[in-house]
């Protein structure tokens, strides 16, 4: 047992592939109870598809997905942020227009600019890919994400669930609600290569919901959810090495397999009251 615990450690890949997985898996699942909270599963999404232009220029002059991270993040918070204030046509609807707009010109750049991109890397991942490099930046980020939370901890928590009151009581709301989307864009980009951009909101959300299931406190649902996420990250790493897997979809599976179990204890819970 000890064995096939310890074999994937024999190669650096394995060693660079669990870090970055667990430290995408904290950040991931850290957010996650306050993007459900806040219902921005669909925000988080278009936030994930919305990267695709700015890495195919950054692609075209030599930059990598890693090195693009935290300043795609930061635009695409900031500019997602400002249209869904300032539109009249409803939340959903704007994020939905950017959504599709912007992973359509994604597509387009990576024509014209004949840059070359692994289509199927970007979309479900290829974390045994990662570099060195790309292992510091994605725990520089994960550092960052978690020092920021539990920095303004208690003002995200009062604006998540009431931002009226927040509001009232003096806080300032716009800086908060641009700050959660830039540490989750961040969290979002840093998590690319791991996942990729469509299995990416699965990891955001999936431990997340589970946690819910079978915690009685946000504060509680938040510390469940990283173990969640850090256990579906790392566990589904291993079933890839072992398997032959694809490690993105791997992972993402194991986290909807503690989903269906957190749904069936919380269900026998309800049956014993």
């Amino acid at each position: 047992m000890i064995e096939i615990l310890t074999e994937p450690f024999q190669y650096e890949f394995m060693i660079r592939s669990i870090v970055t997985a667990t430290a995408s898996g904290v950040m991931l699942s850290l957010l996650g109870p306050f993007a459900i909270n806040r219902n921005m599963g669909f925000m988080a999404d278009a936030m994930a598809h919305a990267t695709l232009p700015i890495i195919a220029i950054g692609v075209f002059f030599g930059f990598s997905i890693s090195e693009l991270g935290v300043p795609a993040s930061i635009l695409i918070a900031i500019f997602l942020g400002y249209i869904i204030k300032n539109s009249n046509i409803g939340e959903d609807t704007s994020i939905g227009i950017i959504f599709s707009s912007f992973f359509a010109l994604g597509f387009v750049l990576i024509s014209i600019l004949d840059v070359t991109i692994n289509l199927e890397d970007l979309l479900f991942g290829q974390i045994l890919a990662v570099s060195s490099f790309d292992v510091g930046i994605v725990v520089s980020m994960c550092v960052g994400v978690v020092s920021l939370v539990i920095i303004f901890f208690k003002q995200l928590l009062f604006y998540s669930f009431d931002p009226v009151g927040a509001e009232v009581k003096g806080l300032n709301i716009n800086f908060l609600n641009y700050l959660f989307l830039i540490i989750l864009s961040v969290s979002i980009v840093a998590s690319l290569q791991t996942v990729g951009i469509i299995l990416v909101l699965s990891m955001l959300l999936i431990p997340a919901a589970a946690s819910k299931l079978v915690t009685n406190t946000f504060v509680t649902s938040i510390f469940v959810s990283i173990f969640f996420g850090i256990t579906s990250s790392v566990t589904g790493l291993y079933l890839s090495y072992f398997l032959n897997l694809p490690s993105g979809p791997t992972m993402s599976l194991v986290a909807t397999g503690i989903f269906i179990l957190c749904f069936f204890v919380s269900k026998l819970k309800k049956v014993k009251i």
